[in-house]
């Protein structure tokens, strides 16, 4: 995924417990489709465009996206409070500013369907930081789980880094923007929860959108205005970066924030299926096994904390 799924504000229904609706997995397998296929219209919009342009894009257009929802909710609109302020501007930076720049940047080295595997880490960082900030010793499954994601980020890894340098470079950045995301999961945690994920994700983009304009603005010229790549931007920046917050946030209440997270074990499903059968991207087998043991990891790594931020979430 290239984005984590947002952790909602719901209060505990009689939804939450019962057997998923048509409804449910609707938005469900919509929500997995559309992150899953963030990677694949990366690849597009890189015919034309600079990582920098695609990137503003992104954050841009999703950021119109969401204050276009916002306005059309007509909801209270709660301002950040000033000692919440240093921790929302980091938020934006690791969040989006900094994972939204690098993604780009490693698909011009690596493909889709390889960047969608790596980023399957995401729940296994995000449990590794948690341990970090809390100071939780991992005991039993969830140590269990965090060795198994290590080691499939490894499998994933090993066949591109013996290709050569310039596909190592780019393993390495998608590293980093999932680093990006364990730490941004951890500190958005109680943001979501006091000020509701899409008010949160639409300051977030808001602020991420200057951050990465200079950047953009100094690559103009480097740009082909191709139908394809442009239309591929706006797909990612509207739909898979406004839109598909709307939708997760809709499915975190209706059936709670524990089993609306396992959209991350299918993301990078998706982006597998989508790279291979779209684009032909090649992916060795060991990085497919690589992704088996990441989402049986996280699977194990993420339980105690996931089921902790629901109850949080749903209090």
């Amino acid at each position: 995924m290239s984005t984590p799924a947002p952790r909602g504000t719901a209060p505990p229904t009689a939804a939450n417990t019962e057997e998923f609706t048509g409804t449910d997995w609707a938005l469900f397998l919509g929500v997995s489709v559309i992150w899953g296929s963030s990677f694949l219209l990366i690849a597009f919009a890189l015919e034309g465009l600079s990582p920098a342009m695609v990137t503003l894009g992104r954050v841009g257009l999703g950021a119109a996206t969401l204050g276009v929802l916002r306005l059309l909710n007509r909801g209270p609109v709660e301002r950040i409070a000033p000692q919440d302020r240093p921790r929302v501007i980091l938020v934006s930076v690791l969040w989006v500013g900094l994972p939204f720049t690098l993604f780009p940047l490693a698909q011009e080295s690596i493909n889709s369907a390889l960047t969608g595997l790596l980023n399957g880490a995401t729940p296994i960082f995000a449990a590794a930081v948690s341990v970090l900030l809390f100071r939780q010793r991992p005991r039993g499954p969830q140590l269990l789980g965090l060795g198994l994601g290590f080691l499939g980020v490894v499998l994933i890894s090993a066949p591109a880094l013996n290709e050569g340098s310039s596909e190592a470079i780019g393993v390495v950045l998608v590293l980093v923007a999932t680093v990006c995301y364990g730490f941004a999961i951890n500190l958005a945690a109680p943001l979501q929860q006091r000020y509701g994920a899409i008010s949160l994700m639409s300051t977030v983009l808001g602020l991420a959108t200057v951050w990465v304009t200079p950047y953009a603005l100094v690559t103009l010229a480097d740009n082909e205005w191709k139908v394809r790549p442009v239309l591929a931007v706006v797909a990612l920046g509207a739909v898979g970066t406004g839109l598909a917050y709307l939708i997760m946030s809709t499915l975190v209440g209706r059936v709670g924030a524990v089993r609306a997270s396992f959209i991350t074990y299918l993301i990078p499903v998706v982006s597998l299926i989508l790279g291979v059968t779209i684009r032909n991207d090649e992916v060795a087998v060991l990085s497919v096994v690589g992704a088996g043991f990441i989402i049986t990891g996280a699977l194990l790594a993420s339980r105690r904390s996931n089921d902790g931020v629901a109850a949080a979430a749903e209090t």
